[in-house]
């Protein structure tokens, strides 16, 4: 297993990160899966036993469920000196202060998924969406607070825009608030929006990036093709929408390479996906899930597939994004003057 440090912090995580949306089933959650405490730790242990070091949650996931399971397997311990990351934002009740970054949502949260999860502290602390009502210094000095009195030891964003990352970095600077160091985004060989704004700005300003569905809810998988769509097993065909897929004969088309390279190599298909993607610039770790152990033990290879730079290529011109502007016209004439920020969208565009 390869550990890369997180963002501009000291911390070094595994490439792949366990996501535990699969874990407990509960409402509209049982459409992505439904693992009991018995398989999650069987699930858990394998992961570990590979060198897993982060275990990823959230407070929302089956109404807290996730975590009292991953709780109950941890039982206080923490083997292979693992990481646990969850997160707070989205609503968790009816009542009008039950969601947001407001100071008692953040802190109130935070007590209740410590207590979930049988332990003192959450090492990674998401917020989970943007919140465009709480101030910004509000959200912030909660979290700054939370590291102080030991809850938790580092911050990251999930699911902001690129101002609103900005704009949280700046505000920390401003009043001397913890930093997050790191964001949890959605980015895949289908979804390469993420390369417009937010991995730039990542590798600007240093926030590591753990990437979520990065198999687009198990399309990329190579279990699906043109001619099967989404028939049975999969997320979308039991009614889980997301992400979007707004343009499927795009998405069968990045499915037709990923077969053929996969083929080439003797492995699967989703170890070739992930594998792009951690050949990425300000990719930190490639959260995983599945529904079963041969899942995760597979997705977990995905480290030690070795693309060509042929490979690589292949996949990028099928799936490479359009530049939208101001990209396309940074692309004429920024060539001679690009920052590693700038690379990370328009060298591959510029080399053409």
């Amino acid at each position: 297993m390869e550990y890369r440090a997180l963002g501009h912090s000291g911390l070094k995580v595994s490439t792949i990160t366990l996501g535990t949306m699969t874990f407990g089933g509960a409402g509209n959650f049982a459409k992505v899966g439904s693992s009991d405490t018995k398989q999650a730790r069987s699930i858990i242990d394998c992961c570990i036993e590979h060198g897993v070091n982060v275990i990823d949650t959230a407070n929302m996931y089956s109404a807290g469920l996730s975590e009292e399971i991953i709780g109950e397997v941890l039982d206080g311990k923490r083997p292979g000196n693992v990481l646990i990351s969850t997160k707070a934002r989205m609503p968790v009740g009816a009542g009008p202060n039950e969601e947001g970054f407001s100071r008692y949502h953040l802190i109130k949260e935070c007590e209740k998924s410590l207590k979930r999860l049988g332990t003192d502290v959450i090492d990674i602390y998401y917020m989970h969406e943007w919140d465009g009502i709480t101030p910004l210094e509000e959200m912030l000095e909660a979290l700054d607070t939370l590291v102080k009195q030991g809850k938790i030891r580092y911050s990251g964003s999930s699911n902001f825009s690129g101002w609103h990352t900005m704009k949280a970095l700046s505000t920390s600077r401003e009043f001397g608030y913890q930093r997050f160091v790191t964001q949890q985004i959605h980015y895949s060989l289908e979804s390469r929006e993420a390369e417009y704004e937010l991995l730039p700005i990542g590798v600007d300003q240093g926030l590591g990036a753990l990437i979520w569905s990065p198999l687009a809810g198990g399309l990329l998988s190579g279990k699906y093709s043109r001619e099967m769509q989404t028939q049975g097993g999969t997320r979308f065909a039991e009614g889980w929408n997301e992400p979007p897929i707004r343009d499927f004969d795009r998405l069968w088309n990045i499915v037709d390479v990923l077969k053929e390279i996969a083929n080439q190599k003797k492995v699967s298909a989703a170890q070739v996906a992930i594998s792009w993607l951690l050949t990425r610039a300000g990719v930190s770790s490639i959260v995983i899930g599945g529904r079963s152990l041969e899942q995760i033990e597979n997705n977990i290879k995905a480290g030690e597939v070795v693309l060509t730079q042929d490979e690589l290529k292949r996949l990028n011109e099928v799936s490479r994004p359009p530049l939208i502007y101001p990209y396309w016209h940074q692309a004429r004439f920024v060539k001679n003057r690009m920052s590693e920020g700038d690379k990370v969208l328009l060298q591959e565009h510029i080399k053409q």
